[in-house]
């Protein structure tokens, strides 16, 4: 396969450190929701047993993460737990904190993911949610109309976050279209869109709500990138040493986030407006992003397309072709990536 030549400029991604006494960067309204009828009520029995306090990192990706951090459902559910929530610009950054040791679970796509469990980093990590399937949610767009191809990107800047899903599927869409000298540069979200408005790229392959945000042709999106073999998702991770330390944390995690989800995919207006208020954007902006990805309940990830089996087979996939493209240096046996996927929170699960 056809390697893309990367070049890494100065915008680098920011590295984010917690403190066991976090530091909650917010966006949006509080984390309790005041807009949209008060509290909501706890979808299991709150369990005022679970102590200490759980460093939470998000990233601003329109997902169930949103609709539980709005709602507050994890300190209606469990009182007496200091919930950290703190916010992250890419799985990159999410994975540095894991191996730092300063976070406890996190969103991050299924490329970092991958790349946290290969070596170098070989990061003691579990998967214990999908929180999205990305799909049209995620694309490459050209801002110069004259390009209107992936195969029209020969000799381009192209701007992603390294690392990151959009970065798997990027390479994967070059390397597909035959273009091996393009150049692909690490922007943050942020970054990218100055870069895109100061004409220093000339196309980007990133997410929502960003990529509303450019005005420009889309090329492909990870729907179609998906077709061609490789699914890219928005995962949940923990620190493997907090999954063994903290199940009945677990289980309530996977109740709210279940129910989040739900909401998503039985009243998206109310779910948007959760994730509208954290994002400080217009309801119907988020209306169409979460068009862009598939939502799944409890019992759906527990069966064997998701955690219950194939999802580990599908992140070594990625960590392989991450070794092609010289972003890992070693991709371990089917079973190291088995063992990377937690499943024993959801119904059904086995481990």
């Amino acid at each position: 396969m056809n390697r893309a030549r990367l070049a890494l400029k100065a915008a680098a991604l920011v590295t984010v450190g917690l403190t066991l006494s976090g530091c909650i960067v917010e966006s949006g309204r509080a984390e309790q929701s005041r807009s949209i009828g008060g509290s909501t009520p706890c979808p299991v029995e709150p369990d005022p047993t679970v102590r200490g306090t759980v460093r939470i990192g998000w990233q601003e990706i329109p997902n169930g993460d949103l609709v539980v951090k709005d709602t507050g459902l994890l300190g209606t559910c469990l009182p007496n737990v200091n919930v950290v929530w703190s916010k992250f610009a890419s799985g990159g950054d999410v994975i540095q904190a894991f191996g730092a040791n300063s976070l406890d679970v996190g969103l991050l796509g299924s490329a970092p993911a991958a790349k946290a469990l290969s070596a170098p980093l070989n990061i003691d990590m579990k998967v214990i949610w999908i929180q999205d399937r990305i799909g049209a949610a995620e694309s490459l767009v050209a801002k110069d109309p004259s390009i209107k191809t992936v195969a029209d990107l020969k000799d381009k800047r192209i701007a992603v976050p390294f690392a990151s899903t959009a970065h798997y599927s990027l390479l994967t869409a070059l390397a597909k279209a035959g273009v091996t000298d393009a150049q692909v540069i690490n922007l943050a979200p942020d970054a990218i869109r100055g870069a895109w408005g100061g004409g220093q790229i000339d196309a980007t392959y990133i997410w929502e709500p960003t990529l509303s945000q450019l005005k420009g042709t889309v090329l492909t999106d990870s729907a179609q990138v998906a077709e061609q073999g490789a699914p890219t998702y928005d995962l949940e991770g923990a620190r493997a040493d907090f999954v063994r330390d903290n199940p009945a944390f677990l289980r309530v995690w996977t109740a709210v986030q279940g129910w989040a989800a739900n909401l998503i995919n039985t009243d998206p207006n109310k779910a948007a407006e959760h994730i509208a208020g954290q994002l400080g954007v217009p309801l119907e902006q988020i209306l169409t992003q979460i068009k862009g990805y598939a939502y799944f309940d409890a019992k759906t990830q527990a069966g064997p397309e998701y955690l219950g089996g194939q999802l580990g087979a599908d992140i070594r996939r990625t960590a392989e072709f991450l070794l092609q493209q010289g972003q890992v240096q070693g991709v371990g046996p089917a079973q190291h990536y088995t063992d990377g996927v937690f499943s024993a929170g959801t119904p059904g699960g086995t481990k």
